[in-house]
This record gives structure tokens, sequence and C-alpha cells, in this order.
């Protein structure tokens, strides 16, 4: 996706004088470019999320922000992980959170991550196709799985179902294939799409897994007793006071016509996590080009703020300094590269080289997909509301 047709949202709404300065004194002190991490912000939302969905169990996904301040948090809450990777597992290992609260849910895996999650104690994986059950086949003893149906959906940010998942057409095959194997199937999963627009796909995908836990009800002597419904509830970026709760609604409902003795699981990333974060930048540099103001920060599209390319992301830009009228200005990041542009039209009053802006809901895939591109170092983090447990655990994470 070219960035030209992305804009940064500015809407200094909702920040208060207090909250301003706060961050204001931040970036003096600490220099910029900065993350602030809440994480009053983020037990609020795990709150919320297990309170829409009662009975579901959370795994969150941590590839959305692996930072050890979020896993100490998030695990002294109770929630359980979503892991896909060695260093992942690592980083729990790190945590002192045991296998026995992880999934390991990429569905295509090399030998060598398959040994290390084995290794760590992990027992569920994912697969969906041929290869990936022949390859799961030769640690039959050691793991079980989910089988990963396909159910594509357009309308989400990012269509998950466009590189993974076998089609429920393909379930029956997939399934006798894993016995002829020996390999224990467990139940499905399933992804509706990152930051959906609505919860109809997850209906549809929990509708169509009843039917095929239904088609399939004597398989394995009913062992598929396990649905993940993935991921995808989607994050507030506009500000528009999403209600989790009556985005849920439809999926409890839909929920409700599974076998009782069937468990729920659910990889939540991007909601737990993306008001948690609020990345803040000065102006190193100022220009008048083509009748426009430039403003160039020291972040950018190769920092923070990839996502406006990678997934359309169209984060809320607050400007805590400035003065004068708005005009139209080009914002960009501070690499030698002219794709490195924020915006191209963006409302803003008169700034100067030193005044900081806020990029608001910016705690999901913003830090855990920087770069260090041109040598330039990726954000410092800092972390608020930490609880003292969750300190504790953090800081032994971050000495080993």
């Amino acid at each position: 996706m070219s960035n030209e047709s992305v804009e940064v949202k500015h809407n200094a709404s909702g920040v208060s004088p207090l909250q301003a300065s706060s961050w204001k004194r931040l970036a003096a002190r600490h220099g910029t470019p900065l993350l602030v991490l809440d994480m009053a912000q983020v037990r609020l939302q795990y709150k919320r999320l297990t309170s829409a969905l009662p009975g579901v169990q959370m795994f969150y996904a941590v590839k959305a922000l692996p930072y050890p301040a979020v896993i100490s948090t998030l695990a002294e809450l109770g929630c359980n992980f979503d892991l896909a990777s060695s260093g992942e597992v690592e980083l729990m290992r790190q945590a002192g959170v045991t296998a026995d609260r992880c999934l390991h849910t990429h569905p295509i895996k090399g030998e060598r991550e398959i040994r290390a999650a084995l290794d760590f104690g992990c027992k569920t994986f994912v697969a969906d196709n041929e290869t990936e059950i022949l390859k799961l086949a030769r640690f039959r003893s050691k793991l079980d799985i989910l089988l990963r149906v396909s159910f594509p959906n357009p309308g989400a940010r990012c269509d998950l179902s466009k590189k993974f998942g076998c089609t429920p057409a393909d379930v029956t095959r997939l399934l006798d294939l894993a016995a002829g194997q020996k390999l224990k199937v467990r139940g499905f999963s399933f992804h509706a799409g990152s930051q959906v627009p609505g919860p109809e796909m997850h209906v549809h995908a929990i509708n169509q897994c009843v039917e095929l836990m239904t088609t399939h009800r004597a398989y394995g002597n009913g062992s598929l007793r396990t649905l993940d419904i993935g991921g995808g509830f989607p994050a507030d970026y506009d500000r528009s006071g999403f209600d989790i709760n009556a985005f849920c609604a439809p999926i409890r409902e839909a929920l409700a016509h599974l076998p009782t003795d069937v468990r729920v699981i659910a990889e939540p990333g991007r909601f737990m996590v993306a008001s948690s974060g609020t990345a803040l930048a000065s102006v190193i540099g100022k220009a008048e080009r083509g009748g426009k103001p430039w403003y160039y920060l020291d972040d950018g599209i190769y920092g923070s703020y990839n996502g406006i390319v990678t997934e359309g992301a169209c984060y809320p830009l607050v400007p805590l300094g400035g003065e004068g009228e708005l005009r139209p200005s080009v914002l960009t990041g501070p690499t030698c590269d002219s794709f490195d542009m924020l915006s191209e039209a963006l409302p803003l009053p008169d700034l100067k080289v030193g005044d900081v802006l806020a990029g608001l809901f910016m705690g999901a895939y913003t830090h855990s997909t920087a770069t260090t591109f041109n040598g330039l170092p990726q954000a410092q983090v800092i972390v608020r509301g930490m609880s003292d447990l969750a300190r504790r655990r953090s800081r032994k994470v971050q000495a080993s």
C-alpha cells in the first residue's frame, strides 16, 4: 500500500492539558523518539475483553508487543500466551511463564522452531496442510494439533486467511491424514483477520466450525473439543467510543451453539495493547516546499509509524506545541528515503524545531515491527502503571 493514500488523523480532542504537559516533560527528560506504555490501560483492556467474552480463555498474541512489562502484566492477570517463534518461546521462559499457559500457533514451522517449543514444554501446535501434518507427525507422542481453517475476510485491515488455513472442504481429508499418522487433532482454529470492521466473519467462522464439529463428532473418539476463535478485535483508532461488549454480543450468541464440553480460546493482540502506547516524536527539521510547510520528525515509516504502510493504520496524532491557523502540512520521518512520509496534507499549526507530536493508540505493531534503517535507533520505551510484582518480573527478563 502506498503511504500517499493514507493520512494520519489530527485530532487533539480528548487529550487534556495535564496529559499533554506530562508527555512534554517525558520527552524533555528522556529525549525522543519515545514510546510511553501504560500498563493500567493493558489491564483495563484485558478486563474489558474477558468480560465481553465470558468463558473464553485468552492467549495474548505476543507478536503485537513482545515487551517484558506487557508480558509480566498480563501474566499476573492470569492471561495465557500465543507464540509463533523460538524468540517468543525464550521470552516466556525468561518471564517465568510456564509452557502450560502457551500455544504455538504458527501454521508453518521449521524443525528447529518445533523442537524449541517442545523443549520449552508446548504441547499444542497448529497445522493447515499435508506437509505440516506430516512434519508434526514425527513428534506425535509429544504434541497435539489444532487444524486451522481459512475464512477469507477482505474487509479486514489484514486478511490473515490469505496466507494461512485450509478450506472447510479440505477438513475431512486432513483429519483422515492426521488419524492415519496417529497424530491427535484436538479441534479447529481460525482468524477472522486483523482490525476487522465488524463481528460478522467471527460469527460465520464459528457457525462453520460448529458444523464441522457436528459432522466429525465421532473423530478421534470425540477429540474435537477445542475452538480457537483467533483475534481481530479492533482498536479504537478513530476514538469513536468503540464498545467491545456490543461488538462481541453476536460472537457470544454464536458460541452458545457449541457443545457444552468445547473449550473456547482466543488470541487477542491489537485490542490488548494498542491503546496503551503513545509515541512521542520531535520536529528536527522544517522547510517550505511547494507552498506547504514540511516537518521532519525523529520517528517515521521505518520506525514506529511503519503500520501506515504495512496495514494502512491511521493513528490519531496530536501536536503538543505550535501556534496559528492550521495549514495542510507534509510530515516526514528522519531517514534519507523519500518514501519515509507520514502524511502529505495533515492540518497542523505552525511548528518549530523541538516541538513534540504525540501519536496515540500506538502500542500494537509499532515498536515490535520498527527497524533501525539508516542506522537510526528504535524509540526508547518508558513504562508506567506497573504493579510491584509485574515490575520485579519485568526487570528479571530485561536483565537476562
